[in-house]
């Protein structure tokens, strides 16, 4: 059996509804240790403004997760507004249950901040026991310089700062 074929697309204005569909699942899925209900529609929360910035900002966006041709997931990238840190964050990486553990999510992350001449974030919730031992492992395996570092904006969140490769 071959390996699937894995394709980041980035996603524009026009895909911004499928990104919110995707993203009731992330959010189904951390609700029992970020607390959170429903609204009364029977949907997670969105914040509208921060979604639309994916596609307005620079250094933001927004790209599906491809496995031959079929959506997989999501990733979510920010520019870091962490005072004094010029880099790109990797702010939600979301692969659909039927995609895990092959490899994907892993792939996908290292692909991303390894790319680019910048420094990336990679950000995790201490209470998101899969989504803290996933980061380890990633960091772990990247071929750049990774330094944890402290940040005051939110104490729940664990931060490494991935250094760009150097030429």
């Amino acid at each position: 059996m071959s390996a699937p074929s894995l394709e980041l697309f980035p996603t524009g204005p026009e895909h911004a509804e499928i990104i919110r569909n995707l993203y009731q699942f992330y959010a189904y899925e951390s609700s029992d240790w970020e607390q959170e209900d429903v609204e009364a529609d029977g949907r997670f929360y969105l914040h509208e403004a921060h979604m639309a910035r994916y596609w307005q900002s620079s250094g933001w966006g927004a790209s599906l997760v491809l496995v031959d041709g079929f959506i997989a997931g999501f990733v979510l990238v920010e520019r870091s507004e962490l005072p004094g840190v010029e880099a790109l964050e990797l702010a939600d990486l979301f692969i659909l249950k039927r995609y895990r553990r092959q490899g994907i999510g892993r792939a996908i992350a290292c692909q991303m901040l390894c790319s680019g001449a910048h420094d990336w974030l990679l950000r995790c919730y201490r209470q998101d026991e899969a989504a803290m031992a996933f980061c380890s492992r990633v960091v772990a395996e990247l071929p750049r310089a990774v330094q944890a570092i402290a940040s005051e904006d939110d104490p729940q969140l664990h931060t490494w700062r991935i250094a760009a490769m150097r030429h």
